[in-house]
């Protein structure tokens, strides 16, 4: 039995678009940095000029994980720092396809970028907790618990599931958890703590899918976003700046997409706001324009786009009328979010339909964008139930929003009940990784 009360838990939730990890009982997370790496194949470049290049930035020597790959010895490079530092030859790579992870080297090398350089921590000497989608392999669990007892010999382990920890978050054992994160949206009904994996609906449609999507139509009006590495700004006099353009032939495409979107979904969110009925041309043609200003100076002005992106969530077929996202077009299921979430209530049992409708949680960073909630709200009365009282809850706090299963896992590791379900190191010895279906239902 494990009963480390005294020892502070570690909880970290590694996302589609960026990982929070932090101590338990805390209100927020540490450290939260991408959940992307930078990648270069040590392969196809000769090592002399790379050391010699390398030697430039003090901050990577920390941040790199030699990592050795079937098709030779790659680098990686963890964290925002070592991301925002542009290198020759460096591919952004991601560890997640559809939630799932496909790249167990880079998985490992985030968790150890965030105990050793965010949290500085010996994970030997800390119990984890970590989120897991709810679509979760069985697979995929025991892996997880392999890596993390084999590689970094840690006390005691608990995955928990995102939509469970999102619901503690905000106080309810039942309710029904819609989660707008990076790289797709999830709809998961909880009862008394438990995720009903009947009733759960994704859709591929995220934040990074509205983020392409904005960036599409800025460029279909002869806007281009300049990364923050291809120009040099030099000051003439004060207040007036001269753009002087820089040329790296060797940046990745992979690498150039990345910064150009850190850009977008700046933009986005900055001026990006569900509107109040579902969009219509002509209605939004002559909306006044809001200015953004790029890091490159110059200003641009957007108009209707600050509302059809986000309006693509409840209207997915909007994407076919976005210049170059044709070919999205054809492989996303034609289902807003209000249509997800009647569905998903309708897959649940009877007897709990009218609880789930009572109390629809918003969670994850897309959430976070002005009017959703209104607006699924509005929706959703327009096609529930006559006698469905309707009710959707979600923090008034934008980082509790964002980071809501992260607070989740927080809230739960730190509870004295909570001490005695922890899947310790000797249960691990004794009955192996199979055993954590048994522990974390």
């Amino acid at each position: 039995m494990y009963g480390g009360d005294e020892v502070s838990a570690i909880v970290i939730d590694l996302g589609s678009h960026t990982c929070k990890a932090g101590y338990a009982g805390e209100d927020a997370p540490k450290a939260v940095f991408p959940s992307v790496v930078g990648a270069i194949d040590q392969m196809d470049i000769d090592d002399s000029a790379n050391a010699e290049r390398n030697s430039g930035s003090a901050m990577d020597s920390k941040n790199n994980v030699d990592s050795n790959k079937g098709k030779g010895k790659r680098k990686l490079y963890v964290g925002t720092q070592s991301l925002g530092f542009r290198r020759d030859h460096m591919e952004v790579l991601s560890p997640l396809k559809d939630g799932v992870v496909v790249d167990w080297d880079i998985v490992d090398s985030i968790w150890d970028h965030a105990f050793r350089e965010c949290l500085l921590i010996d994970p030997k000497e800390h119990p984890m907790l970590l989120a897991e989608p709810s679509s979760n392999t069985q697979q995929q669990r025991e892996r997880t618990a392999e890596l993390i007892f084999e590689k970094y010999n840690v006390p005691a382990l608990f995955l928990a599931k995102n939509a469970v920890l999102t619901s503690f978050a905000l106080g309810r054992a039942t309710s029904l958890v819609v989660d707008c994160g990076g790289g797709s949206t999830t709809v998961a009904p909880v009862h008394d703590g438990y995720v009903l994996q009947k009733g759960v609906t994704t859709s591929p449609i995220g934040g990074e899918f509205l983020t392409n999507c904005l960036m599409k139509s800025l460029e279909s009006k002869g806007i281009t976003i300049k990364p923050r590495y291809s120009f040099k700004r030099k000051e003439n006099r004060p207040g007036e700046f001269q753009i002087v353009d820089l040329d790296f032939p060797n940046t990745t495409e992979s690498y150039k997409l990345y910064c150009q979107r850190v850009i977008a979904s700046d933009i986005k969110e900055c001026v990006c706001r569900a509107p109040d009925t579902p969009y219509d041309e002509s209605a939004y043609s002559n909306i006044p324009m809001t200015p953004y200003e790029l890091p490159d100076g110059q200003v641009i002005e957007i108009g209707a786009d600050r509302f059809k992106t986000p309006d693509v969530l409840f209207n997915p077929s909007l994407v076919q009328t976005i210049p170059g996202m044709e070919n999205f077009a054809e492989n996303i299921p034609f289902r807003g979010l209000p249509q997800m979430v009647i569905d998903s209530i309708n897959k649940c049992d009877v007897d709990i339909r009218r609880e789930l409708f009572s109390s629809i949680l918003l969670a994850g960073g897309t959430a976070s964008m002005q009017q959703l909630k209104e607006r699924l709200e509005k929706d959703l009365l327009e096609e529930s139930p006559q006698a469905a009282r309707v009710k959707v809850v979600s923090s008034g706090n934008a980082t509790e929003r964002r980071f809501s299963v992260w607070i989740g896992g927080s809230i739960l590791a730190s509870l004295g009940s909570f001490q005695q379900m922890w899947f310790s190191k000797s249960e691990y010895e004794e009955h192996g990784a199979s055993y954590i279906q048994r522990k974390c239902p």
